[in-house]
């Protein structure tokens, strides 16, 4: 929730407002299945584990353990759910930067 303090509400009141936040989907690397991480990097425990075909929705992105796989080197991960990190390395963004906000 964001807080609007514009002028013009009635005894300076606050007015919540929702904000939406949209995540987009993305494939995971066909052939693979990936490991689903606690925090981000290899040194998390594993939290569960994606299956071949899967497709992940990241809600932000944050540095961690620099990851090789199918889609090159990245030491940027993503976040999928509350406490759940998969590295980019292995999911097909179409970026090797940041396409989603930072965590």
């Amino acid at each position: 929730m964001s807080v609007d303090q514009s002028p013009g509400i009635a005894g300076g009141e606050e007015r919540a407002t929702a904000v939406t936040a949209t995540a987009a989907s993305y494939p995971v690397a066909p052939g693979y299945r990936v490991n689903v991480r606690s925090g981000p990097g290899t040194g998390y425990a594993i939290v569960r584990v994606l299956s071949e075909g899967a497709w992940v929705r990241i809600t932000c992105q944050t540095t961690g353990t620099r990851v090789t796989g199918p889609y090159g080197t990245s030491s940027i991960w993503d976040n999928i759910g509350s406490g759940q990190y998969v590295s980019d390395a292995y999911v097909r963004t179409g970026s090797d930067g940041y396409v989603a906000p930072r965590c």
